[in-house]
């Protein structure tokens, strides 16, 4: 116990000389010359809150020495003089609040990196510190806590300014908040406020080109689905509860903003413009230069592409030159076409610092430029399996790309993340071109030009999408035609250019019937869904089926069951083992019979992604939901589809769910109406009802210029 009581005296010691050392007070306790007396001596105070673990005599005062007391602030001398700073209890005073005081960061916060706080958003809504407002956690009888002693020497003294009665015991506050210090602040801005001081105040000396940065790092800002302003998006709040889930998957917080804004350029401030434009011509502005700047980070990754990897001679001379095209196909090409797009631009810049339209250039590009972008598009199943090819079975190709990647210009990127750059860019022109729609509605002439810019950009990404999906299911029922054997029932031609593969799989069959009992000896068979045409086979290798039967979809009827409704016959149950049964009717088989199978999945997502794609005509001809009843969510991480039913997805995408289970979401994609299932760990769901109907608003006149 002595030994405690000499570790406390120490650190109480050393506290005091630093407290009075911050406050600037004598070997008493009391306020040095010069400075006003706000409290008597903090020396007595100290004594009764820092006490140690065991009671211990305290020391005589001398009899000529009068006990002090605890006076409050408002009571001292220096509260009688007028116009005089003085800090007194903040629970004795009462302020208006900002009405969003999460915006309203510390200055210890306001320091920190963006990184640093990415990974602890606490730290962003740290409360104001006041010697006054502090509170510590304290033990029986109001004793300091021993293991808070590690604390921050502000935080552990908080307990020091917490007003008493007078003469009576100081009392403590019974919990500790985070701290931060930060000088007085001017009151938190309200949205959408100072928006021209704000430009000026951020002005950025040089070019936008004079920091190129990777388009993989940057989101353009018109992706946002969240409707906010256009200076609000260069923040990054915490939430409206002040706090966030460190796991919580923000997406827009794994980019950086890309290079400056149109209102931080010296040319305009310069010129003095801001205080001439209205919010909705700023914004318009802002739209304009945010497509420019994109192409131009666009335009830097292309070329990194082309110059590490695609003209590296010790990558090519790891494959065959079939090997090299396929891996690369005309990126020479985009590179070029991205070039006239961001000279054309750039030279539109240059010529106004208000840009008047470049709806104009959008256009031309996309009509009569951007036709390396179907081809590029095409080749995607054969860049993707070649990639796979050479990464599972070259070892020389392995390590002389691992050698590339970690070179400083790749800035620690796979070369995937090149390759699929130009699909990116052509998904997001469309939405980009469409905020700047939405920014000249009060101009008609503008309108009517930016909207012919998306008419035209939406007819590429939708020729882009059709050549993609025409070479891979060309590739892919070339395939299946050589692995599906015919010869126990009638040949179907199978290759067709209007018929593609929506599902594959194996599933467990309950009952053993009819045409099922050639599949005895293995209680599986293993299913083929076209758009068409459901084919039934059993599995004898990898890459080897034989044809059991077939029928139309459109002869098809499926229905789901409880595991205690698959009953077999002669009265038989096994619902233990057949967790998730649905039951598959052949209206009209190959043979012109009707055929009853009951099968199981091995899960109920599996299950419902069955019964999804066998509906799928059905659901076709009820028509399309409501959509703004929909749940929306936005997706925070990359998704490679595995399956034929899945849907690749890009960080940002917005997906409108249609169904979930187990998981799983199947959703719509929002930017080309593109359907399929993906894991609900890669999404976060859109919560606010001005970005639920502002992303219906899009889809719906992204649709429309895409049929027209």
């Amino acid at each position: 116990m002595s030994h405690r009581y000499s570790d406390s005296s120490v650190e109480e010691k050393l506290l005091e000389y630093r407290f009075h050392s911050e406050l600037r007070l004598d070997a008493k306790g009391n306020p040095a010359s010069g400075l006003p007396v706000v409290r008597s001596s903090l020396h007595s105070r100290s004594d009764a809150a820092f006490q140690p673990d065991t009671p211990v005599p305290p020391e005589p005062a001398p009899e000529s020495q009068e006990p002090r007391t605890v006076i409050l602030s408002t009571q001292s001398p220096a509260a009688l003089k007028m116009g005089t700073q003085q800090l007194i209890p903040r629970s004795l005073a009462v302020s208006s609040k900002a009405k969003t005081p999460a915006r309203h960061q510390s200055f210890g916060a306001a320091m920190l990196s963006k990184e640093a706080a990415r990974r602890n958003p606490q730290l962003l809504s740290a409360p104001s510190f006041s010697l006054d407002d502090m509170d510590l956690d304290t033990g029986p009888g109001g004793m300091l806590k021993r293991n808070l002693r590690n604390q921050s020497y502000r935080a552990a003294m908080k307990g020091l300014g917490t007003p008493g009665g007078e003469g009576g015991p100081i009392q403590l506050t019974p919990k500790l908040q985070a701290l931060a210090e930060e000088p007085s602040q001017p009151p938190a801005r309200p949205a959408a406020k100072n928006k021209k001081t704000l430009g000026r105040k951020r002005a950025h000396k040089g070019s936008f080109k004079d920091d190129p940065r990777l388009y993989q790092e940057i989101r353009e800002r018109g992706l946002n689905t969240s409707h906010e302003s256009d200076d609000d998006l260069l923040d990054e709040p915490p939430s409206p509860e002040g706090t966030r889930k460190v796991d919580a998957p923000i997406v827009v917080k794994s980019y950086r903003p890309p290079q400056i804004t149109w209102s931080q350029l010296p040319e305009v401030v310069e010129s003095g413009i801001l205080d001439q434009l209205s919010a909705e011509e700023r914004k318009r502005q802002e739209a304009i230069f945010e497509i420019l700047t994109s192409e131009f980070s666009y335009q830097h990754s292309l070329g990194i592409l082309v110059a590490e990897f695609l003209q590296s001679r010790e990558l090519r001379a790891t494959m065959t030159q079939m090997e090299h095209h396929h891996l690369f196909s005309n990126i020479t090409d985009v590179l070029s076409a991205s070039r006239r797009f961001f000279e054309d631009l750039e030279r539109r810049h240059k010529a106004q610092v208000c840009v008047e339209d470049i709806s104009d250039i959008l256009e031309e590009h996309a009509e009569h430029h951007f036709h390396p972008y179907i081809s590029y598009c095409s080749n995607e199943v054969y860049q993707q399996r070649a990639l796979q090819r050479l990464t599972n079975s070259n070892a020389t190709f392995r390590e002389a790309l691992r050698a590339i990647e970690q070179r400083p210009a790749c800035g620690g990127l796979p070369m995937i993340s090149f390759l699929i750059l130009p699909m990116q860019r052509v998904t997001r022109l469309p939405l980009l071109t469409d905020t700047l729609c939405l920014k000249t509605q009060g101009h008609p002439e503008r309108y009517k030009a930016a909207s012919r810019a998306l008419k035209a950009i939406s007819k590429l990404v939708k020729q882009c999408n059709e050549g993609a999906h025409k070479m891979e299911r060309m590739e892919q029922m070339y395939t299946l035609h050589t692995q599906l054997d015919f010869s126990k029932v009638k040949s179907l031609p199978l290759i067709s250019a209007s018929r593609w593969l929506l599902k594959r799989g194996e599933l467990s069959v309950v009952e053993e019937t009819g045409l099922f009992r050639k599949l005895a000896s293995r209680p599986t068979c293993y299913l083929f869904l076209f758009n068409d045409v459901l084919v039934v086979t059993k599995k004898k290798s990898e890459d080897s089926f034989m044809v059991q039967d077939y029928a139309q979809v459109d002869h098809i009827q499926v229905q789901k069951m409880e595991p205690s409704e698959a009953c077999l016959p002669g009265g038989g149950n096994r619902s233990s083992s057949v967790p998730h049964p649905f039951q598959l009717i052949l209206l009209h088989n190959s043979e012109g019979r009707r055929e009853k199978i009951l099968l199981s999945s091995d899960s109920a997502s599996d299950r419902a992604r069955w019964i999804t794609a066998l509906t799928q005509r059905e659901r076709q001809a009820r028509g399309p939901p409501n959509k703004g009843d929909l749940l929306q969510v936005e997706i925070t991480k990359a998704y490679l589809a595995k399956q034929v039913d899945e849907i690749t997805l890009q960080q940002a995408d917005v997906v409108l769910i249609l169904e979930q289970e187990d998981g799983w979401l199947y959703g719509e994609r929002l930017r080309d109406g593109e359907t399929g299932w993906f894991p609900e760990d890669f999404a976060r769901s859109i919560t606010s009802r001005v970005a639920v109907e502002g992303n219906v608003r899009r889809m719906e006149r992204l649709r429309v210029e895409t049929d027209v």
